[in-house]
C-alpha cells in the first residue's frame, strides 16, 4: 500500500494540499511522524486537539509557519470509526433497552394493582374473564410452576437449609396447622351456617394444598434476605403435596364426597412437579436460554395470575352473590385471616430469640395465610362432581391475595416509617 504525506500550506484563500513524496526519504520515522502545516494563528503554542485526531498537536517551530508533529500514525488514526453522533445514538439505544428490561422484570411490582383491578374487573363484568375456562386453570398453574424453576438455582436452597428449623415450623404451619382450621371452618359452615357439604368440603380441599407461590413475592418485597427461606418452605410443601394433599383430603372428606387419590397425585406431578424440575433443569443446563426469557417470566406471570384471580370469580359469580356465598365468603376471610395471624404470632414464640425473628415471622406468615388456592381449584374441578366444591378455592383465590399483599403494604411502610426514625 503506498503512503502518501500531505503538506498544508497557507496561502491568502485558506489551505492547498501538496502531495509530498520526498519526504519519504528526508524522515526516517515516516509511518509514524507525518508532517503537517498550518497557519500559526489556528493554534495555541501549547497544542490543541484536531476534530477526528485523539492526540494532541504540539508545535515544533516557535515562529514563521508552525509546523505540527502528530504523535500517532495518520494509518492509525486518519478518522474516528464512530462519530460522536453515532456513539451517542448507540449509547441511547443501549440505555432504552435497558430500561425496557427494567420494565419487564418489574412487572411483579403492578401485581397488588392488578390482582384488585382483575377482582373489580370479574365482578363489574364477568364476560371478561369467563372465556378463561377450567380447562386452563392446570396450564397456566403449571406455567407459575415452570417460572419459579427457571428463577431457582441449588444456590437459593444451600442458603435457606442453613435454618432447617424455620424450615420444619412452615411445614408444620402448612400441613398441620391449615388442615386443622380448614376442618374447623368446614364443621363451621355445616354446623352453624348449615351450608351443603360440597362448600365444606371445598373449604377443607382449599386448606390441604401446598403453599402459594405469591408468599415467595410476597417475602421479597417486605424481607428480600429471606426470599430463599420462603422459595424453599414452598418448593418442599408443593413437591411433597404429591403425597400429603390427597391423603389430608381423603382423611377430611373421604367419607363425604368421593376422592380419587391416584389422580390427584399423578395430576398434582403434571401440574406442579413436572414444570418445576423443567425449570430447574432448563436453568442449570441451558443458563443462555433462561436468560433470554427470564425478563419476560414477571409480565407474563403478572397476566396469567390475572387471569387466575378473575376468571374463578367471574365464572362463580351467581353462587357468590347467594345467601349461601356470602357465608363462605366469611369462613374463607376468616380461614386466611386465622391463619395469618397465627403464623405470625406462633412462630414469634418459636423463634423469640433470634436476631432476625421479626422477619422470620412476617415469612412465616405469608407461608401459612397463603395456599395454592390455584390446585385446589383445578382439583376441584377435576374430581369432584359437585360444581360448589369448586366455590371456596375461587373465593380463596381472591382473599388470599387480596390480604396477602395488604400485609406486604402494611409491614413495608411500618418498616420505612421505622427506618426513618
Amino acid at each position: 500500500m503506498s503512503i502518501k504525506f500531505l503538506l498544508f500550506q497557507q496561502n491568502h484563500q485558506g489551505f492547498k494540499i501538496l502531495d509530498s513524496p520526498s519526504l519519504h526519504k528526508s524522515l526516517p520515522c515516516f509511518h509514524q511522524h507525518p508532517i503537517f502545516s498550518f497557519p500559526k494563528k489556528c493554534f495555541h503554542s501549547s497544542g490543541v486537539r484536531l476534530v477526528g485526531f485523539p492526540s494532541a498537536i504540539q508545535s515544533t517551530m516557535p515562529s514563521g509557519n508552525s509546523r505540527l508533529l502528530v504523535s500517532r500514525c495518520i494509518l492509525d488514526k486518519l478518522s474516528d470509526p464512530l462519530g460522536q453522533s453515532d456513539s451517542e445514538s448507540l449509547e441511547n439505544l443501549k440505555q432504552k433497552e435497558n430500561a425496557f428490561l427494567t420494565i419487564l422484570k418489574g412487572a411483579n411490582s403492578f401485581l397488588p394493582h392488578v390482582v384488585l383491578a382483575s377482582t373489580i374487573l370479574a365482578l363489574i363484568y364477568p364476560p371478561s374473564f369467563t372465556w378463561f375456562t377450567n380447562r386452563y386453570y392446570a396450564p397456566a398453574l403449571g406455567f407459575l410452576m415452570f417460572a419459579v424453576g427457571v428463577n431457582s438455582s441449588e444456590k437459593d436452597f444451600l442458603e435457606a437449609f442453613k435454618k432447617p428449623a424455620a424450615i420444619f415450623a412452615g411445614y408444620i404451619g402448612q400441613f398441620a396447622l391449615k388442615p386443622l382450621l380448614g376442618y374447623l371452618f368446614g364443621t363451621v359452615a355445616m354446623v352453624i351456617f348449615g351450608l351443603p357439604t360440597s362448600l365444606a368440603a371445598g373449604i377443607m380441599l382449599t386448606s390441604c394444598v401446598s403453599g402459594a407461590q405469591l408468599s415467595n413475592y410476597a417475602t421479597f418485597l417486605t424481607d428480600p434476605q429471606m426470599a430463599p427461606l420462603s422459595i424453599v418452605m414452598t418448593a418442599l410443601s408443593t413437591a411433597t403435596a404429591v403425597f400429603f394433599t390427597p391423603m389430608l383430603t381423603l382423611l377430611l372428606i373421604g367419607k363425604k364426597l368421593p376422592v380419587d387419590v391416584k389422580g390427584m397425585i399423578s395430576n398434582i406431578l403434571q401440574i406442579v412437579v413436572a414444570p418445576v424440575a423443567g425449570g430447574l433443569l432448563l436453568n442449570r443446563f441451558f443458563p443462555q436460554i433462561c436468560n433470554a426469557i427470564r425478563p419476560l417470566l414477571p409480565l407474563l406471570s403478572v397476566f396469567v395470575t390475572a387471569l387466575c384471580v378473575g376468571a374463578p370469580l367471574a365464572i362463580n359469580i351467581d353462587s357468590l352473590v347467594s345467601p349461601s356465598g356470602m357465608s363462605v365468603l366469611f369462613l374463607v376471610i376468616a380461614f386466611h385471616l386465622s391463619a395469618f395471624i397465627l403464623g405470625y404470632f406462633l412462630s414469634g414464640l418459636a423463634f423469640h430469640k433470634a436476631p432476625d425473628v421479626k422477619a422470620l415471622q412476617r415469612t412465616l406468615s405469608y407461608e401459612t395465610g397463603m395456599q395454592s388456592s390455584l390446585l385446589a381449584l383445578a382439583l376441584a374441578n377435576k374430581f369432584f362432581q359437585d360444581p360448589l366444591v369448586a366455590v371456596p378455592p375461587a373465593i380463596s383465590v381472591v382473599i388470599m391475595s387480596l390480604m396477602g399483599f395488604s400485609l406486604v403494604m402494611l409491614w413495608t411502610k411500618k418498616k420505612e416509617t421505622h427506618v426513618m426514625e
